[in-house]
């Protein structure tokens, strides 16, 4: 066994972290005060290839592979845990699913200006009454001559609502299958599609940067080329790339917690207290010691989810896993940086106090825990 990264790895690793440290953690709190997303640095991170990382360069990407497009948001997540969930979003899920699914057609028109990060993707699946029980979405697409029909309401949804997102992938109800459940298919959304209104954006406790918004289909119409995929497996397919996402925020996980242990590391090193720097106190240095182990853990995790996906093997307990177990962590991680902290780590202008509140919604974006340990428990008694 070789746990190792390897050269190509190392150098997405370092070049990821220089650039986090130096463009973008600088800009986090401005960011999450401000509520601004910072499309220059989304610009540059676009000029750094990013966006498409695994991908072959015929359709925009670098021609790398998951465990380099993982490596890359624990880094960037490390700066800031917005511009993570970017990538988690529109890499990991939108991109893969025309990669994986569409057409030639479809990936030389979608997927390239979003693997070269020219523009940007939304994933939609939940709705008001659709969030873990996904299946019972409402939204319903009729084929009509020519065109496909959109009537129904998305909520919660990532990236749409900033000038470069593009299309929104879109999950709807196009019949019903013998037994009565329905069928589901994706559909490739232009937010120029006429029908589309961009709903209202939502007021969250963090990630303020990170844009949510409710998107509204009244009478949208697409043309019937939009149909990604399979149309009887539209459901399966946001399902399997949700697996990706679920190794991606493990990785957002990660970094934000690696982001609390050196901010830390470097507060106990430099607070005194009773005479001598608090790093000093058994009590802080358990804690230190814990954090370090745990986010170890949480890394290890997602690297072999992804490395096992790169290997093209089953990796839905390991994905699933360290999703579970790294958001987990990141929470009481983030808790403990608060800890150490003490009054300074309440204060907004502390990045802790950030990532602590910040952290909470990894344990529900791409499947709550509950929904994490009821996929191991089928997983277990199979």
């Amino acid at each position: 066994m070789d746990f190792d990264l390897k050269e190509e790895h190392k150098m997405i690793r370092d070049m990821t972290r220089d650039f986090a440290q130096e463009v973008i953690r600088p800009r986090s709190e401005e960011i999450e005060r401000t509520g601004e997303y910072p499309c220059d640095i989304m610009d540059q991170m676009a000029e750094l290839g990013m966006m498409g990382i695994p991908f072959p360069e015929e359709y925009g990407g670098s021609g790398g592979d998951w465990v380099g497009m993982h490596v890359c948001i624990e880094e960037i997540s490390r700066g800031d845990m917005t511009l993570g969930a970017l990538l988690d979003v529109t890499t990991s899920i939108v991109a893969q699913e025309l990669y994986v699914f569409g057409t030639e057609e479809q990936k030389r028109q979608w997927l390239i200006p979003i693997a070269k990060g020219k523009e940007i993707g939304a994933f939609g699946l939940t709705e008001p009454n659709a969030g873990s029980d996904a299946a019972s979405l409402r939204t319903k697409a009729v084929l009509d001559s020519s065109e496909w029909v959109l009537n129904g309401t998305k909520q919660f949804i990532t990236n749409i609502g900033l000038d470069n997102a593009s299309i929104i992938l879109a999950a709807a109800v196009t019949g019903k299958k013998k037994g009565g459940q329905n069928i589901i298919s994706a559909f490739i959304v232009p937010k120029t599609a006429p029908g589309f209104h961009l709903g209202k954006r939502y007021d969250k406790i963090a990630w303020h940067g990170s844009a949510t918004h409710e998107v509204i289909f009244e009478d949208c119409r697409i043309p019937k080329e939009n149909l990604l995929g399979d149309p009887q497996r539209g459901f399966a397919q946001h399902l399997e790339v949700l697996q990706t996402g679920r190794i991606s925020i493990a990785a957002i996980a990660v970094g934000m917690a690696q982001a609390c242990l050196d901010e830390s590391v470097r507060y106990a090193k430099e607070r005194v207290q009773f005479g001598k720097p608090i790093f000093h106190f058994q009590a802080v240095q358990f804690k230190l010691a814990d954090m370090a182990v745990a986010i170890e853990l949480a890394r290890n995790q997602y690297l072999k989810a992804a490395w096992l996906k790169d290997q093209g093997r089953n990796h839905t307990f390991e994905a699933t896993a360290a999703k579970l177990f790294a958001s987990e962590m990141a929470e009481k991680v983030a808790s403990d940086a608060v800890q150490i902290h003490g009054g300074y780590g309440y204060m907004s202008e502390y990045p802790v106090s950030r990532i602590y509140k910040s952290a909470k919604v990894l344990q529900i974006v791409e499947g709550t825990s509950e929904v994490q340990r009821m996929i191991i428990g089928r997983i277990l008694a199979a």
